[in-house]
């Protein structure tokens, strides 16, 4: 008899701080849920686990049920209403019957009423059936939680930031759940939480402890001693008690390996990778300079041609964590201090397209980008830039990415509209959308190679996409919901005492 794999996509990292609110067409990125067949089509070929999942299913001759596929940029908590939508149809497809569930969560989720919104879509999947074999994929970016564990069959998660290797991920937990379906494994999990809120900053491979802790989790794996090891930095930016650096590991059990052993090795894996983070936290902390010394030294750098433009990245206001992405704090600088040939991208502000929209291609355009939201968790009102120039182009926003993150997917800016001041072309949108990829410039007609500047509203994703072109790269301390300096944030719920907030 053919095999049913239910496989699903609810995704959400969850800014608590964020005055972004996330109602169900955010998931979809502004155009709602896929579903069924939909949502199989539209995440088919790339660089997804849900993708992963599907040629799993396909490789295993397994019939495909995906009930839904919904993922929304980083925001404010969804309703619990959102949260009830989001899972009815995953609900419907278990109930309907099947022999496993692929799942491809965020690990960051908060919805009303619920800290920890993976660990309750595993625990209702687990009361439906309770002895049904359940594969997670989660971002490098979890909270873990004693419940998403305790609810999964398998565990994994990305190994990279940027995340390139999502797909890869989603492989390596559906496969060990499918050749535990063929009795050829037994997996069995260890994890543990360290009281540790690492800046994202400083989450990437090659910036501090990570890098090492991912080389030993890769050599335990290649080695056989475990199935999967899976470092998770955490997302600081969610009040939650789950909130911190984790760790999960997977062993098999089968074969001449008894369940005390293969357990065993697994917690010596797991403990060996926190105890590196732990040694080393002091390396997780970020020390921001100044912003008109970071645009100043931009400035310098690019005083003579470079080979490729210099990157500054307004990381204090990205989308990508919960950011309004209307900040015009460095963009102002980038202007005050005279910065020539740049581009910037993107800007969300509708009213402002709806204006340059209306003036149309050509004309010229007086108006306040930007500055359009306020944000009380972080007591920072919203102050627009006044700002003259031309529109330089419109377009439609409807793009698709060319990779290395999320390569073939289609993504949606709104209308989007360039402003060219002389000095600067701004890339105005009415979506939130983080510029991971260059297709943000080309699709509207800028060439990003070419410049000598471009202010990016990202922190780490724009690495996929834009390092390889760059010439240098200057970090820039602008104002936002996602700041780096966690001391900023009046946090309620997390588990005290944490370093670096509490001496420790």
């Amino acid at each position: 008899m053919t095999k049913r794999f239910v496989i699903a996509l609810i995704k959400h990292e969850t800014n608590t701080f964020s005055p972004i609110a996330t109602p169900l067409l955010a998931f979809g990125h502004g155009n709602g849920p896929y579903y069924g067949g939909e949502a199989g089509a539209a995440f088919a070929g790339s660089n997804t686990p849900f993708a992963a999942f599907l040629d799993i299913a396909r490789r295993e001759g397994a019939e495909a049920i995906t009930p839904i596929a919904a993922e929304s940029w980083p925001s404010n908590m969804a309703t619990r209403a959102t949260f009830e939508a989001l899972l009815q149809p995953l609900e419907a497809a278990v109930r309907a019957g099947c022999d496993a569930c692929f799942l491809d969560l965020h690990g960051a989720m908060v919805v009303e009423g619920c800290d920890d919104a993976e660990g309750e879509i595993l625990r209702r999947v687990r009361r439906i059936r309770p002895e049904l074999p359940i594969a997670v994929a989660l971002d490098y970016h979890t909270n873990l939680s004693a419940d998403i564990v305790a609810n999964a069959t398998v565990i994994t998660g990305y190994k990279t930031y940027p995340h390139v290797d999502m797909y890869d991920a989603g492989l390596l937990a559906g496969d060990i759940l499918a050749r535990s379906l063929r009795d050829q494994v037994l997996p069995v999990m260890a994890w543990g939480w360290l009281p540790l809120v690492a800046s994202v900053m400083r989450h990437a491979p090659e910036d501090g402890p990570s890098g090492d802790i991912l080389a030993y989790a890769r050599a335990m794996e290649k080695s056989g001693r475990v199935l999967a090891a899976t470092l998770l930095p955490g997302f600081p930016h969610a009040d939650t008690p789950y909130t911190g650096v984790s760790a999960v590991v997977v062993a098999d059990a089968g074969a001449d390996v008894d369940v005390d052993g293969a357990k065993a090795a697994a917690q010596e894996v797991c403990e060996r990778m926190l105890a590196i983070a732990w040694e080393r936290r002091a390396e997780y902390v970020f020390h921001q300079q100044p912003l008109e010394q970071s645009v100043a030294r931009a400035r310098a750098l690019g005083a003579s041609r470079q080979n490729g433009p210099i990157l500054l990245i307004d990381h204090c206001d990205n989308c990508g964590s919960g950011g309004a992405q209307d900040v015009m704090l460095v963009a102002e600088e980038i202007l005050r201090q005279e910065l020539d040939d740049v581009a910037i991208a993107p800007i969300r502000d509708p009213q402002a397209v709806a204006q340059m929209v209306e003036a149309g291609i050509g004309n010229n355009v007086n108006l306040e980008l930007g500055g359009k939201t306020d944000m009380p968790a972080i007591g920072l009102a919203g102050r627009p830039l006044q700002l003259a120039g031309r529109v330089r182009n419109i377009t439609d926003g409807e793009i698709v990415f060319t990779g290395p993150m999320y390569t073939g997917l289609k993504s949606h800016l709104g209308r989007t509209a360039v402003l060219d001041t002389g000095r600067a072309q701004i890339v105005v949108t009415e979506r939130h959308h983080e510029p991971f990829d260059l297709v943000i410039f080309r699709h509207c007609g800028i060439e990003p190679t070419k410049k000598r500047f471009i202010m990016l509203k990202s922190r780490i994703h724009y690495r996929a996409g834009f390092k390889p072109i760059a010439a240098h790269i200057v970090e820039c301390a602008g104002a936002g919901v996602t700041n780096a300096d966690l001391s900023g944030y009046r946090y309620r719920k997390l588990t005290r005492p944490i370093y670096p907030l509490d001496a420790m």
